[in-house]
């Protein structure tokens, strides 16, 4: 967090309230794989963090992964072209593999920032379109696509 580069993600405060937490006893640490309750269980992605998990979590249409920050974009992992702020490329790139055993296909891994999922699955009613999506049900509109990627 020293490094201006690696630690703009972080607010001191966020840190310093996870400090007050885990003395208070309210902070669990798993080093995974472990189920947290029936049907989500967490995996190390270590690479873009340090300790980094990611959420495994059984749904109506199969196993979705949550990658959150393993990969921010479709594209990242698509192309092999990890996010420019990384802990550990090499760790980042092999986290790409991980999401790929622990989903049953690229359209069960959902990245952790690319707006593309928003547009690609439904929201549970019209009011919430734009603000909440289901990824419980198959994505609407078509995967991204790249240049030199091939369909997987």
């Amino acid at each position: 967090m020293r490094y201006p580069k690696l630690g703009h993600s972080y607010h001191v405060e966020d840190v310093v309230g996870m400090v007050r937490l885990n003395f208070k006893g309210r902070v669990e640490m798993h080093e995974g794989p472990v189920e947290v309750a029936p049907g989500i269980t967490l995996h190390p992605a270590p690479g873009h963090a340090h300790g980094l998990q990611v959420a495994r979590v059984h749904t109506g249409r199969g196993w979705v992964v949550l990658a959150s920050d393993a990969t921010h974009y479709y594209e990242n992992m698509l192309t092999n072209r990890p996010y420019s702020t990384a802990f550990h490329i090499g760790q980042m790139l092999d986290a790409y593999r991980i999401l790929e055993k622990l989903a049953p296909s690229p359209r069960h891994i959902i990245p952790g920032h690319d707006p593309h999922v928003m547009t690609e699955y439904q929201a549970p009613k019209p009011e919430l379109d734009g603000i909440v999506i289901r990824l419980d049900v198959a994505p609407i509109g078509p995967p991204p696509t790249f240049p030199g990627v091939e369909k997987r």
